[in-house]
């Protein structure tokens, strides 16, 4: 008999959280699913850690490292089950998530793009709550008037917290695999979806953002990348200006990713293309300050954040 949810696990180097991020799994209270851990060529004790768990419904497929764009597509190729779950290796799930998902898709079949809620958790006293345009702050289910517009401060769409019929994956592409982590191969997804199918969103919290972990992506690693070039929404972006306000948002993190390591070629292209009235007065100082400054307030910006204090170039 075919699961209810295929869960996909890209797994590369996380000794240390793989363990944790497994057992949030099997403490679902709805258990009508299997999972896809994907060994992206895990150089470290990863797939050791795998193997300690013996239950039936998980299977390990171990490939050669090729991002995890390929390892995500693997699992979903590999997949038997009606809703694709995503979970990265080092985040985690309450008990209720997959429960949350199975009465959302429930209530709207409809939808090609189904959420939870999360929190971004840095330590026990420090957890950050999302809230979202145009979403009630109290308990609320339902689809997302406009999911463009609700996303602009944070995501909708977060990839440990989704679930994706497999029959849309079939109609709309799995992941470009010419993207990379952490350069916008997830948000590259969601948006072709959020553009053919309703979204589904239900605010209670059930993920959990693990923000330490052992190897989030870093800036260094910028140049390195190939990110999304977000060029193939040009059509739509013309008549939808949720859609082009949440594209320049992009633009706006690309760009200065870019200046900051000193790619300028690749700052001008983004920064070019953004429309004016959609940068904030503070990105466009930002892009106007020289290079060793701009590093200099980045590198600031994230002393601040130990200790809680929040700023943004965006709004």
């Amino acid at each position: 008999m075919e699961p209810y949810f295929s869960i996909i696990i890209p797994l590369y180097n996380k000794e240390k959280a793989i363990e944790k991020t497994l057992k949030s799994v099997f403490h679902q209270s709805f258990t009508d699913y299997e999972i896809l851990v994907i060994n992206d060529g895990s150089t470290d004790k990863s797939e050791e850690k795998v193997k300690r768990f013996s239950d039936e419904r998980l299977r390990l497929i171990s490939s050669e490292n090729r991002g995890v764009s390929q390892a995500r597509n693997l699992g979903i190729n590999e997949s038997k089950g009606k809703l694709i779950a995503f979970l990265d290796a080092d985040d985690y799930w309450f008990p209720n998530h997959l429960q949350s998902l199975f009465q959302l898709y429930q209530n709207f079949p409809e939808a090609g793009l189904l959420a939870t809620n999360y929190q971004f958790y840095y330590s026990d006293k420090k957890i950050i709550q999302p809230v979202f345009e145009g979403i009630p702050i109290e308990k609320w289910s339902g689809i997302v008037p406009d999911f463009f517009h609700s996303s602009m401060k944070y995501r909708i769409a977060w990839t440990s917290a989704v679930v994706v019929p497999k029959k849309v994956l079939d109609d709309i592409g799995n992941f470009d695999e010419n993207i990379t982590l952490g350069a916008g191969e997830d948000t590259d997804l969601w948006i072709r979806i959020a553009l053919k199918y309703p979204v589904a969103f239900d605010n209670e919290v059930s993920a959990n953002y693990q923000m330490e972990t052992e190897n989030r992506i870093s800036l260094s690693k910028t140049v390195e990348r190939k990110f999304s070039t977000l060029d193939k929404f040009s059509n739509e972006e013309q008549s939808n200006s949720s859609l082009k306000k949440y594209l320049d948002l992009y633009r706006t993190e690309f760009a200065l990713k870019h200046k900051l390591v000193g790619d300028i070629k690749s700052f001008h292209f983004y920064k070019n293309a953004i429309s004016k009235e959609n940068l904030h007065w503070k990105t466009q100082l930002l892009f106007q300050l020289p290079i060793p400054i701009l590093q200099f307030l980045y590198n600031l910006k994230k002393k601040l954040e130990l200790f809680n204090i929040q700023t943004s170039a965006y709004h």
